[in-house]
Formats: structure tokens, C-alpha cells, sequence
């Protein structure tokens, strides 16, 4: 099981980027995908989460209405499209998969995690 994300970046307060998580080794069908970030000197946030049978669920108050998720099953990825980016928004992004259960806020509760992409937000 991999999981790779691509997509960060440095941008300016009120642009926008999208996030990719390409996932092998499994199908989406069988895992919850969340989307955490972790900011400097704090702990990690949930923030989106989706699975396909269910559909999706946000977690994070400061990205409603800016932040959304989506999936291609035929791509086996996962997307997190952000627009109207804040600089509170910098963080280093990571996607997770969780295979027993639905989507969850709790990062323990995940089975693999991708890397990590850098996203830095300008003012």
C-alpha cells in the first residue's frame, strides 16, 4: 500500500492549489481517505475525509466553504481543491487511508499515510 501526494506549493493569500493523492496497492472502495495537515509547532488537524460509499465529511471549521474533496475511483486518487488560501492555511499536507471503519478525525485511527507535500501560503 502506497500513497503518494503531489500538489503543494507556495502561493499567495487568495490563490488556490489542488492536492493529489494517487493511492496503489488497494481499491478506494475498501478505505476511508483523509486529508490532515500539521502547521509548525502545532499538532495535526483532520480536515476532509471521504469514502465512496458514504461520502464525504469535513472536519475543520476554518476550511469549510474553501476546501473540498473529491475521488476518481478510475485514477485511484484522491483530490483536495483549496481555494481562497490563507496564510493560517501553511502546513505540511498529508493524505491517510483508514481500511476498518469510516471516515474519522483521529489520526491513529489510519492504516498508511503518503509523505506529506509542503503548502505555504504568502500574505
Amino acid at each position: 500500500v502506497q500513497l503518494v501526494e503531489v500538489g503543494g506549493g507556495l502561493v499567495q493569500a487568495g490563490g488556490s492549489l489542488r492536492l493529489s493523492c494517487a493511492a496503489s496497492g488497494f481499491t478506494f472502495d475498501e478505505y476511508s481517505i483523509g486529508w490532515f495537515r500539521q502547521a509548525p509547532g502545532k499538532e495535526y488537524e483532520g480536515i476532509e475525509c471521504i469514502r465512496n460509499s458514504v461520502g464525504s465529511t469535513n472536519y475543520a471549521d476554518s476550511v469549510q466553504g474553501r476546501f473540498t474533496i473529491s475521488s476518481d475511483n478510475a485514477e485511484n486518487t484522491v483530490y483536495l481543491q483549496m481555494n481562497n488560501l490563507k496564510p493560517g492555511d501553511t502546513a505540511v499536507y498529508y493524505c491517510a487511508a483508514r481500511f476498518s471503519g469510516y471516515c474519522s478525525s483521529q489520526m491513529d485511527e489510519y492504516d498508511y499515510w503518503g509523505q506529506g507535500t509542503q503548502v505555504t501560503v504568502s500574505s
